[in-house]
């Protein structure tokens, strides 16, 4: 079975989900992209990486991370290699052995540790898109946390909704909780307003 090597493209909000997150990769050597939906914690675990955010304490994925370095254990990829009933499954390859995992929680890791995702060419076939060409020449940010260029209206509103994200992302960083639970209930209601 042939491995298709993707990147991430970007994180977006997908308020027909109520707060998931859509995790958009993107072929390294083709146009294909696939759309994976993912929970709020993992979309943010992910999103603070790439951005360099280093929270005080360690968060989840951090912490898996530390304690492979601490067994000396080193993953080298993570694959997606399934869709079944509309679910992705994945597998991270540490050293010599495979464990199954969830794409979302895979991806974190992989960004942790620097190494290839990727996604069997079946589960590309089945649920990658490639996009018109209006769509493949826009830029896309690759975080939730980093603003876009404001062009049009409806960019005001959007700008509006990532700069609550941002500082739901810094709260969180910084363990302000309450902070964190009244920026995320503000987001949910622009996000039901918006839909």
């Amino acid at each position: 079975m042939e491995r298709i090597q993707v990147d991430i493209l970007g994180l977006s909000t997908s308020p027909s989900s109520g707060g998931a997150y859509a995790l958009i990769l993107k072929e390294v050597n083709g146009l294909r992209r696939l759309p994976i939906i993912i929970g709020a914690f993992e979309a943010q675990s992910i999103a603070l990486e790439m951005e360099g955010i280093k929270p005080p304490r360690p968060l989840t994925h951090d912490l898996l991370k530390n304690i492979m370095d601490s067994l000396g254990a080193s993953l080298t990829d993570v694959y997606i290699n399934e869709l079944k009933d509309g679910t992705f499954y994945a597998r991270l390859s540490l050293d010599t052995q495979e464990v199954d995992s969830r794409p979302s929680d895979a991806i974190a890791l992989a960004v942790r540790c620097g190494v290839p995702i990727y996604v069997a060419d079946k589960v590309m076939d089945e649920a990658g898109f490639v996009p018109d060409a209006d769509e493949a020449d826009k830029t896309t940010p690759p975080a939730p946390a980093e603003p876009e260029p404001e062009t049009d209206k409806p960019k005001i509103r959007l700008s509006k909704l990532e700069q609550l994200q941002q500082q739901l992302l810094e709260a969180i960083a910084k363990e302000e909780y309450e902070k964190a639970a009244k920026l995320r209930d503000e987001i949910q209601k622009m996000e039901a307003r918006n839909s």
